[in-house]
């Protein structure tokens, strides 16, 4: 219990966080409810099994067997970006350019994705940028509060460079245990948005759930992201599972430069929580993107299959909705234009 109350834990929304909380229409009681059912488990399936099955069952290739190829120099070069650029970090940690403002989404850079070292270790070769790496933040994006995306030690050692927080409702109790003033936190609930200057945030729904421990589920809510500016426009999902609301995203933004989907993690007993490559692709013909690209891959085993079939299958699945795909090595600088350049299928060929 001692240590469940330790910082790195965060804080649950309380004051007149929760009883904006306690005003949305997406919780009951102060819990988040998904806008479709999204049971953790499969047919009420037993938590304990399912956490024996993935500790103990045995997995085909759950890590590559050498170290992932990176752009150390990409990452080295963020200082000097001037122009609208992307660079992923892996798994769904992203450094973006846009409107003249650095923006760090979900970023991980411990070798690990849990509360204890030992646990959810990131594959070799891809903890390759660290906090010193990074410019000031001028905006810093949080989907969700799970581990595998707000990270304690990453958090705190770019808190004095980061400008503004944003995040769904309920996330930012954890900033503020953690010494961030209510001034640099910009908490927004699903289908509202925030402006800076040239850019808008809009926050948008996910198919997911929340929570440090076993303890605090759904007591703040999971979003992803949709980043406009004149030029161009991303689509962030964030974590969750397929679902009618990426239809009406389409709907309601027209059309997206770059759709970032939560392709990897996926497994049967968990099927409505993460996106299958499949419906990760048909989400990304949804939103009507121009370019697809899977994301929640490359750096942490969290599921049962091979670390590297989600980029195989995000490749068939591409073809099949004739979707140009869109996979930069990790560390590399890509411009943003239009027309994004072809990238190398990089995790061909490693043994």
């Amino acid at each position: 219990m001692a240590f469940l109350h330790t910082e790195a834990f965060g804080a649950l929304p309380e004051g007149q966080e929760l009883a904006r909380i306690l005003r949305s229409a997406h919780q009951v009681d102060g819990v988040f409810r998904n806008l479709e059912p999204a049971p953790v488990l499969a047919h009420d399936g037993n938590f304990v099994t399912s956490l024996v099955r993935w500790l103990f069952l045995q997995r085909e290739r759950p890590r590559p067997a050498q170290p992932l190829p990176h752009d150390r120099a990409g990452v080295r070069s963020l200082r000097n970006i001037r122009e609208d650029a992307l660079v992923w970090l892996g798994h769904s940690s992203f450094f973006l350019r846009l409107a003249g403002r650095n923006i760090l989404i979900d970023p991980v850079f411990s070798d690990y994705g849990s509360p204890v070292f030992f646990s959810n270790r990131a594959f070799d070769g891809t903890t390759f940028c660290t906090a010193a790496d990074m410019p000031a933040i001028d905006l810093l994006l949080i989907t969700h509060d799970h581990w595998d995306h707000l990270d304690y030690p990453t958090i705190m050692a770019l808190k004095d460079r980061i400008g503004h927080v944003v995040c769904a409702l309920g996330t930012g109790a954890h900033f503020r245990r953690w010494g961030f003033a209510r001034s640099r936190l910009v908490e927004r609930d699903w289908d509202e948005h925030v402006s800076f200057g040239d850019l808008t945030i809009h926050i948008i729904t996910s198919r997911h759930f929340s929570g440090r421990s076993l303890t605090n589920h759904d007591r703040a809510e999971w979003c992803g992201f949709v980043l406009e500016t004149p030029d161009f426009r991303i689509l962030h999902s964030g974590d969750g599972g397929y679902g009618s609301h990426f239809k009406r995203l389409g709907e309601r933004f027209g059309s997206v430069d770059l759709a970032i989907m939560d392709s990897g993690q996926y497994n049967a007993n968990w099927p409505t929580v993460h996106m299958f490559p499949h419906e990760a692709a048909q989400a990304a013909k949804d939103v009507h993107a121009r370019f697809y690209m899977p994301a929640h891959i490359g750096r942490f085993c969290l599921s049962q299959h091979a670390w590297d079939e989600p980029f195989q299958r995000a490749v068939q699945c591409a073809a099949e909705q004739n979707l140009p795909l869109f996979t930069p090595l990790m560390g590399k600088v890509i411009p943003l234009r239009k027309d994004l350049p072809l990238q190398p299928q990089w995790w061909e060929g490693l043994v």
